[in-house]
């Protein structure tokens, strides 16, 4: 929200007034999110961690889903955020 209304005021006001600036708004979470899970999930597969590393080397692990998880939330923001 705070970015439609700081960079697409019209968009932003078109909505609101409109009254559907809940539902656009929920839309694009429901889209983010299940973007950000799938791309995790391949991105884990992709890079071999499993569970067993995590009972292995909890902190590799961590480090690791970590990194996919920004990385998937920076190409979630740009793909769908700010899009």
């Amino acid at each position: 929200m705070r970015y439609l209304k700081e960079y697409h005021r019209v968009t932003y006001a078109n909505l609101l007034t409109s009254g559907k600036l809940n539902t656009y708004l929920a839309g694009i979470d429901r889209q983010a999110q299940e973007r950000f899970e799938a791309f995790t999930e391949q991105m884990r597969q992709a890079q071999g961690i499993t569970e067993r590393l995590k009972e292995e080397n909890a902190l590799e692990w961590l480090g690791r889903m970590n990194n996919i998880r920004a990385c998937a939330r920076e190409i979630v923001n740009e793909e769908i955020i700010f899009a």
